[in-house]
């Protein structure tokens, strides 16, 4: 009986499935794909400040609601990603970036990757020249 039930539900609710839905968008978001599209890309590329290590896109906090409602204005008064960008930077300092920018202050940020795989290039190539020098006396130790 239950799987007759169960069969009936499932048979009664497909046609319903398949109807489109037309529902109101939620409040802050933009009735138009391709705006809030854009909205979301510039929010992952804008660092929250009380998290650091989130995108306002993806963030909680309160200051990154208010962001992302800058950022919404902004787009909504037909400002370019790089106007509101710029904005943001001006007001925040180049850390708002998720990406910050190659210049020569930033520099030591953007090369101490490289830096740090060289020094241990330096140490490992010691370490084997070091190795190579010490007689194997064959005896096990």
């Amino acid at each position: 009986m239950k799987r007759v039930l169960f069969a009936l539900l499932l048979a009664l609710s497909a046609p319903a499935a398949s109807l489109p839905v037309w529902a109101a968008p939620l409040e802050g978001t933009f009735a138009d794909p391709a705006l809030e599209a854009r909205a979301h890309g510039l929010q992952r590329q804008l660092r929250c400040m009380v998290c650091q290590g989130q995108s306002i896109d993806e963030s909680d906090a309160p200051l990154a609601q208010d962001l992302r409602k800058l950022v919404r204005a902004q787009i909504a008064q037909g400002r370019s990603d790089v106007q509101i960008k710029t904005y943001l930077r001006d007001r925040y300092g180049d850390f708002i970036l998720m990406q910050p920018p190659v210049q020569p202050d930033t520099w030591l940020l953007w090369l101490t990757p490289l830096l740090v795989l060289g020094a241990g290039g330096l140490v490992a190539w010691a370490v084997i020249a070091k190795a190579r020098k010490i007689p194997d006396s064959g005896e096990p130790a």
